[in-house]
């Protein structure tokens, strides 16, 4: 199967003639490019604001939670969107200024053409996705996907987590069926028999099983991870000095709410799944067993050298062309999110 038709169609034709070019222009001028490595100003000025992600209103619920104090600017749009595609498109239209991804839209983004950088890090060690199967599947190991048919997001973390799988266990991408889908048509896919396996993150799966199981569904788990869990923004935004400091300001916020979630799993059982992902206290519990513990690196060598490794992953399948990430990497908010946690959080 020829690889361009993914970027088609997730992308759509245009975006995916932008990307031909495997390289970031989007709307970075040399002047845009050169007041993005100025040094951070000590203090955010009166009046900034910044749009900023948050999938399910799981930011604004962290800080309420947490009682962190207030932010230095104003949060113009806290907007609900997390699905890689979805946040660049979202920065495209510059109805965004900062988002919380993983590891894999930086990459998307740069191979678009649009200029966008990493300015926060939190690495997780443990997998934060099953591979879930249609009901009524004899599927029951990832050898088992030889074959099938396999939901697959070039733009998502769910996308490089299969790619990753696959390579472990040896199947090339053309002994498989890789059907181009973003992730929130995952669930409808399995259900209708789209698709035989799709990746779901653990919070997903309860839900799925609890409707599915009896019909013959179930998980696969691997040991494959998405190791980077990151903020990203515009290089335009960051090229903005005053936006730029609101975002160093955010940063340590971002890192003391992760910190307090992991630490509170009880209360955010019931404030969040409970409350409002309508979950109950035992499904709740199971998610929160699986949770990474953030861990915020001082440097960002492993992060990048992960990076590095996946984008060529993807290169090695046609998706990308390959490229050196380091381009990727705003260094300047690098001791910013292990500045403000404990030691623990930062080894």
């Amino acid at each position: 199967m020829h690889r361009r038709v993914f970027l088609t169609s997730l992308l759509g034709a245009s975006a995916a003639a932008a990307g031909l070019s495997g390289c970031a222009k989007g709307d970075a001028s040399a002047d845009t490019k050169a007041a993005a490595t100025k040094p951070l100003a000590d203090k955010v000025p009166a009046g900034t604001s910044l749009k900023i992600a948050s999938y399910q209103n799981v930011q604004q619920l962290q800080f309420r939670l947490a009682k962190l104090p207030a932010l230095p600017f104003t949060v113009s749009d806290w907007v609900n969107l997390g699905a890689g595609p979805d946040i660049i498109n979202a920065f495209r239209a510059k109805s965004l200024d900062l988002a919380n991804n993983a590891g894999i839209p930086p990459i998307q983004a740069h191979y678009q053409g649009f200029d966008a950088k990493i300015v926060a890090i939190d690495i997780t060690r443990k997998p934060n996705y099953v591979f879930a199967t249609k009901p009524g599947s004899d599927i029951r190991s990832v050898q088992d996907f030889k074959g099938r048919k396999l939901a697959f997001s070039q733009g998502q973390a769910q996308g490089v987590v299969l790619l990753r799988a696959l390579k472990k266990a040896g199947l090339k991408y053309d002994e498989v069926k890789l059907v181009p889908l973003t992730s929130n048509q995952f669930l409808t896919a399995l259900q209708s028999g789209q698709v035989d396996v799709a990746p779901l993150a653990n919070s997903q799966t309860p839900a799925y099983l609890k409707q599915y199981g009896s019909k013959g569904a179930r998980t696969i788990a691997t040991d494959v991870v998405d190791l980077l869990n990151l903020l990203w923004a515009p290089q335009s935004v960051l090229a903005d000095p005053a936006k730029a400091a609101a975002i160093a300001a955010y940063i340590p916020q971002w890192a003391k709410g992760q910190v307090w979630q992991y630490e509170h799993p009880d209360v955010w059982n019931e404030e969040f799944y409970v409350k409002t992902q309508n979950l109950t206290p035992d499904q709740a519990k199971s998610i929160s067993a699986l949770a990474n513990k953030p861990y915020f690196p001082p440097r960002w060598d492993e992060a990048i050298a992960w990076e590095q490794e996946t984008a060529d992953l993807l290169a090695e399948g046609g998706f990308v062309k390959k490229f050196d990430v380091s381009s990727l990497f705003d260094h300047r908010f690098e001791p910013l999110a292990a500045r403000a946690v404990p030691a623990e959080y930062r080894k």
